[in-house]
């Protein structure tokens, strides 16, 4: 996944690296509650395992020269780095204050925030119809999560703060590699780990780190393996988010973040026989609505910039 902030990958490339994200994102969410339900393990202990093991793979990659490291200031990944530290310790929070249905109703206001962040502060214009795909998309949404949806002050706090600071990460990351001419393992190579040492500075303070229940604790050989293989799926998962956002924009990797929502309630359904209302099969069906009006939308507006090169003198 080099390809950098030069020509956009084919539309090959991006499928695979779509298919990539699709396929670890699920893999890891069914993972992850099984290391949190079965075992019991530390929700940002488990995070930390993650940007540790980005770090790492990082490092193989570089020794087997899948990539060149380019010489970056520390303070020039800086915001980066504690954006994801932001966004990671308040969505956990906002996860533990809320219910699953206010959880994810809020997750999907990150999309018009990131709308909103980048029209703002990064001269950044949507058409109006791009604009108008966010509204079924957030319906959707909403009938998916409409029978859990409780609201409560701290929750909302965490919620918002949540959205914001993730809102800001997505820009960042995207923006961040087009500043700095890096790609996307060339970004991560830096970020991974300054996030995961300020993480370990925030770990003791949420959660224990030694004996019953800390990442130090005493597990099983095969919870530790687990807990490997997570670690390697988190690093697919962290390297396609940047590759995606890097080749594409964030607001369609969050497009594509609410179809992998659809798609992993369609799973838990089918694999796992978990209740599927009717209000939530309506839902999945608006919001698959909204993002296959975004896609053609951008694609037309792809081939229109195509055809003006062609024709341009």
């Amino acid at each position: 996944m080099g390809p950098g902030p030069g020509p956009g990958p084919g539309p090959g490339w991006l499928a695979a690296g779509l298919l990539v994200n699709l396929a670890a994102s699920i893999c890891i969410v069914f993972l992850n509650k099984w290391l949190y339900v079965r075992l019991g393990f530390p929700n940002l202990s488990l995070t930390l395992v993650h940007f540790a093991a980005t770090w790492l793979g990082l490092g193989l990659c570089q020794a087997l020269r899948v990539f060149a490291p380019k010489s970056l200031r520390p303070r020039q990944v800086l915001p980066l780095a504690l954006s994801f530290c932001g966004f990671v310790v308040f969505t956990n929070l906002s996860l533990q204050s809320n219910t699953i249905g206010t959880y994810q109703l809020a997750k999907a206001m990150t999309t018009p925030a990131i709308v909103a962040i980048q029209s703002l502060f990064y001269g950044k214009s949507f058409p109006l119809r791009i604009k108008l795909t966010l509204i079924p998309i957030t319906v959707g949404v909403f009938l998916n999560s409409y029978y859990d949806v409780k609201f409560n002050f701290l929750g909302m706090v965490f919620a918002t703060l949540g959205v914001l600071v993730t809102s800001l990460y997505q820009v960042w990351v995207g923006a961040k590699q087009h500043e700095l001419q890096v790609n996307s393992m060339q970004l991560l190579y830096y970020q991974a780990p300054m996030s995961s040492a300020m993480l370990l500075c925030i770990v003791p303070f949420f959660e224990p780190v030694f004996g019953e229940g800390g990442i130090f604790g005493p597990w099983t050989l095969s919870a530790v393996l687990m807990v490997l293989l997570s670690g390697i799926i988190a690093f697919m998962v962290n390297l396609s988010i940047y590759w995606i956002i890097g080749n594409t924009s964030p607001v369609t990797y969050n497009m594509f973040g609410h179809f992998k929502f659809s798609v992993t309630l369609l799973g838990g359904y089918l694999l796992f026989k978990d209740p599927l209302s009717l209000n939530q099969v309506l839902g999945i069906l608006c919001t698959l609505l909204g993002i296959l009006a975004y896609t053609h939308f951008k694609l037309s507006e792809q081939e229109g910039s195509k055809s003006k090169l062609v024709q341009r003198p």
